[in-house]
């Protein structure tokens, strides 16, 4: 939490680690650094210590509570909400299904669009229901997002943004180079445009 914050990013984890991995910890000190707070938070299955993700009505109520706790904490910043691969799909999952008045936006740290080596755009069809603007950043050598198939789906919506990584991967790696933080830049102008719009 910054002292004056600009927003604040209600953030889940991926599904191969928790709120306290190094990726998502030095993504929120980026942010930080640019006036944006996060408040992070665990699925049960990381909570249990199980490697299996929770199945999607428990991971998205646990976004629910996620969201409200924030609303609830912190009235006065104006929020966002979404996160790393897993997390972010659960997160618009959640908002495609229920209007949460606090949440200006979702962002996506790379969208999980499909398995490994199996292309499909199935699990964005839920996207078209979801009514605020929407920021996808993703690599081009994402093996879970082949990158015509991101591109193909934020054409189709309204309100998407995409913002690429040449040469990343899954996991925003590209050789020996330090891409967090380009990702809170560009997290931070996004929500700077969203907010000027209200």
């Amino acid at each position: 939490m910054p002292k004056r914050p600009l927003a604040l990013i209600v953030m889940a984890h991926g599904a191969g680690a928790g709120m306290r991995h190094p990726f998502m910890q030095r993504i929120s000190e980026e942010l930080a650094r640019n006036q944006v707070a996060t408040l992070r938070y665990n699925f049960p299955f990381i909570e249990n210590g199980k490697k299996r993700p929770d199945v999607p009505a428990v991971a998205m109520a646990t976004v629910k509570s996620a969201i409200d706790f924030a609303s609830e904490q912190y009235p006065d910043i104006p929020q966002f909400a979404g996160g790393k691969s897993f997390g972010g799909r659960m997160t618009s999952q959640c908002l495609a299904k229920e209007v949460y008045e606090s949440i200006k936006g979702i962002m996506f740290l790379g969208f999980p669009l499909h398995l490994a080596g199996k292309p499909s755009t199935e699990r964005a069809n839920h996207l078209q229901q979801v009514a605020v603007p929407m920021l996808f950043l993703q690599g081009t050598r994402d093996p879970l997002s082949e990158i015509h198939l991101i591109e193909q789906v934020c054409t189709g919506l309204q309100t998407a943004t995409l913002i690429k990584f040449e040469q990343a991967d899954h996991s925003f790696r590209v050789s020996k180079r330090d891409l967090l933080p380009a990702l809170a830049q560009h997290i931070v102008q996004w929500i700077k445009i969203v907010l000027s719009q209200f």
